[in-house]
């Protein structure tokens, strides 16, 4: 096959770009739900944390490491019993949601747990010294506070699922990567690989201003060391206060 006009190459990409972004979108998702609360417990069950078991840390330390360090590839042909019985099927955008998910999570959690360890502890002192269980610090004081850096956590991961899903497309996952296989290498269509790679290339780029865009507008508005928790919390006091003081 020789492409001579781009008209005869819109739609395969078109497909195949709505579906790279199908399976990232479902990945980061999934991620982001299982691999905020991860990231947290391991800040909370580490030592000196409100929650501080040792064990119990290190044995989700070591699950992530384990899950982190395994090869995607690999990870894929691993899952696919488990994928079968998830969906069915080994083949298709579906199917390759679940390794990715699998395999994001505990890249997101250590991710999460690095941005909660730089929250300033002078507010978690705060908080509990207020009455604040530990509910109330991870709400209003731990993921707030991080959320600039959760969201450059967030497009990381999203970024590093896109490579991901370039690999799940060598076992018929569908997506830019599979273009980039059937067609570029396999068929010697270098010019269709170099447009597929350009396409990827401006869909990061694209991800990554994003983020970096949301994450700087909420650093500016006090996402970090800001006094909005102590400041809300606070102000919930007050009419208790001011109910006593009446009493009296």
């Amino acid at each position: 096959m020789t492409w001579t006009d781009f008209s005869e190459m819109q739609p395969l990409l078109s497909q195949a770009s709505w579906d790279t972004l199908y399976m990232v979108g479902w990945s980061t998702l999934i991620a982001v739900a299982g691999g905020l609360p991860l990231g947290v417990l391991l800040v909370l069950t580490d030592r000196g944390g409100l929650l501080q078991n040792v064990v119990a840390n290190r044995v989700l330390g070591q699950v992530v490491n384990i899950a982190r360090s395994m090869p995607f590839i690999i990870l894929m042909v691993a899952l696919m019993s488990f994928t079968r019985w998830v969906t069915g099927t080994t083949i298709g955008r579906e199917a390759a949601i679940v390794p990715l998910a699998i395999g994001a999570v505990p890249f997101f959690a250590r991710l999460v747990e690095t941005a909660v360890r730089e929250v300033d502890g002078g507010l978690v002192e705060a908080v509990q010294a207020m009455g604040g269980n530990t509910w109330t610090v991870v709400r209003k004081v731990l993921v707030p506070e991080a959320l600039p850096s959760l969201i450059s956590s967030a497009t990381t991961t999203v970024v590093a699922l896109i490579g991901y899903s370039a690999m799940a497309g060598t076992v018929g996952a569908g997506g830019l990567g599979d273009i980039a296989i059937r067609y570029g290498y396999q068929r010697f269509e270098t010019q269709l690989m170099w447009i597929t790679v350009a396409v990827l290339a401006v869909v990061i780029a694209l991800i990554q201003f994003a983020g970096d865009f949301a994450a700087r507008a909420l650093h500016r508005r006090g996402g970090r060391s800001g006094p909005a928790p102590k400041l809300r919390l606070l102000k919930a006091k007050e009419p208790a206060t001011a109910d006593v003081s009446k009493v009296a």
